[in-house]
């Protein structure tokens, strides 16, 4: 039972394991080093849980919600209590609320073994998670809303993933095709669409951004929420874009979901508001400005990382990454060429279209075929993808020049083959200049001596 205005953990913050889970720095160090691997969270057993640190910090963010909060907390207490083998705690997040809701969050405190209340004075859902979690002594920490849409019996399913060690993240998703969801017209069509626009705007994998029950393990948090700029509702999604963008795992959860004809959210601001951090995140991911390559390999106990004998490590994917981006480089680079040709002749329309498509080429090829994130070393890549440019001109301006000793005046179709042909063979020679030379995978093939040291941006991850 914790009253908490300070947000210190209250019983058992002395618990909390530093040295070797952190890295030892102590400081900011740890925002953005390695993650350790995943553990099983061992249980305690029910005679200590009075006393010991929880296992699950359930987060319940409020905002003048006087007449719901009480049943919530007493119903989810409950629920815990029968069903959740670890030890537990319940936090009320106080939004800056102006009616009797701080009084009802303190008399809960008071009155449940496990509740606390915290008091912020400002408004906003991401920033009470951000401040709670960020302060919790539990190694799983969750959130649900208030109103309990979200039929209990998915919690304990939502964090055994993360307990196991299983997973990072996990979410409830009312869009999943077992799920079982109440809600009117208006606000099935607005989840949908807003999902949608993420999957087309930001490639998201996971199928519901904002539905009100989540879970993160500490560690994952602990180097995430620094990047999280959101501090209102669009704070999930945010999440969960850069835990995706990062590689880290998200486990889904089908829920069962009753719409609450209270709610208080306001849909079209909130939407508003939603659009405007799509597009921030997207702006931010398309330059490279958030240093989500330093969790690319997030724990220690990725299979990617161990050493095989006799695999090359990552060729398989590259290859595949290769031969889309030249796909789409060739038809690029025959439109262009086809356009040049109107006004000039073959050896400068062929010249201008493979530079032209040979940047666009190296761009394409650094990010989704090698990985490299960020700007650093990006200059340095195109002075070497132009080199790579010039031995694949000499290839197709020989083979023209060939072509025209050969017959003389030949036809824009023989011409076209010709340089398909003559770009195979170039294609290749390529591929393995850009593997071995402009993008070593010097990250891949030398383990950090170091775990927690930061690794070179230009590393290929």
């Amino acid at each position: 039972m914790t009253t908490d205005s300070s947000l210190r953990s209250g019983p058992g913050t002395t618990g909390r394991r530093s040295s070797s889970r952190d890295g030892g720095d102590g400081g900011g160090g740890r925002a953005h080093g390695h993650l350790p691997g995943r553990e099983h969270l061992p249980a305690r057993p029910p005679a200590a849980a009075a006393s010991a640190v929880p296992v699950l910090d359930v987060v319940v963010p409020v905002y003048n919600e006087e007449k719901d909060l009480h049943p919530c907390v007493v119903r989810l207490h409950g629920h815990l209590a029968r069903t959740f083998p670890y030890p537990f705690r319940i936090t009320v997040a106080d939004n800056a609320s102006t009616d009797s809701t701080p009084a009802v969050a303190a008399a809960l405190a008071a009155e449940l073994p496990g509740v606390r209340y915290v008091r912020l004075e400002e408004k906003g859902r991401g920033r009470a998670l951000r401040t709670v979690w960020s302060a919790s002594d539990a190694p799983v920490l969750a959130y649900m809303d208030v109103d309990l849409s979200t039929d209990l019996n998915a919690l304990l399913p939502l964090v055994a993933p993360l307990i196991s060690g299983h997973s990072d993240l996990a979410i409830g998703s009312r869009l999943a095709r077992s799920s079982r969801v109440v809600r009117g017209t208006k606000r099935e069509f607005i989840s949908r669409a807003y999902n949608l626009i993420l999957r087309s705007s930001l490639a998201a994998g996971f199928s519901d951004a904002q539905c009100g029950f989540k879970a993160i393990r500490r560690e994952v948090a602990e180097r995430l929420l620094p990047m999280v700029e959101d501090s209102g509702w669009f704070f999930d999604t945010e999440l969960l874009v850069l835990a995706e963008r990062a590689g880290l795992r998200i486990h889904e959860v089908p829920v069962d979901w009753i719409d609450d004809p209270d709610s208080t959210v306001h849909i079209v601001r909130t939407a508003t508001e939603d659009l405007k951090g799509v597009w921030r995140v997207g702006r931010a991911l398309a330059v490279g400005a958030l240093p989500l390559d330093r969790l690319a390999r997030p724990f220690g106990d990725d299979p990617r990382d161990r050493a095989l004998t006799g695999v090359e490590r990552g060729l398989a994917r590259q290859l595949i990454g290769f031969c889309a981006v030249g796909v789409l480089s060739t038809l690029f680079y025959l439109a262009l060429y086809s356009l040049f040709r109107l006004g000039v002749g073959p050896q400068v329309a062929n010249g201008s279209a493979l530079l032209v498509s040979a940047v666009a080429n190296t761009a394409a090829n650094r990010r989704l075929t090698f990985g490299v994130r960020g700007r650093s070393g990006a200059v340095r890549h195109q002075a070497q993808g132009l080199v790579v440019f010039a031995i694949g001109l000499a290839l197709t301006s020989g083979s023209l020049a060939a072509l025209g000793a050969a017959s003389g005046s030949p036809s824009h179709g023989t011409e076209l083959a010709v340089l398909i042909t003559a770009n195979l063979a170039a294609t290749v020679l390529r591929f393995l200049l850009l593997r071995a030379w402009v993008f070593p995978a010097r990250a891949c093939s030398e383990p950090d001596s170091e775990p927690d040291s930061e690794p070179d941006s230009e590393d290929v991850r």
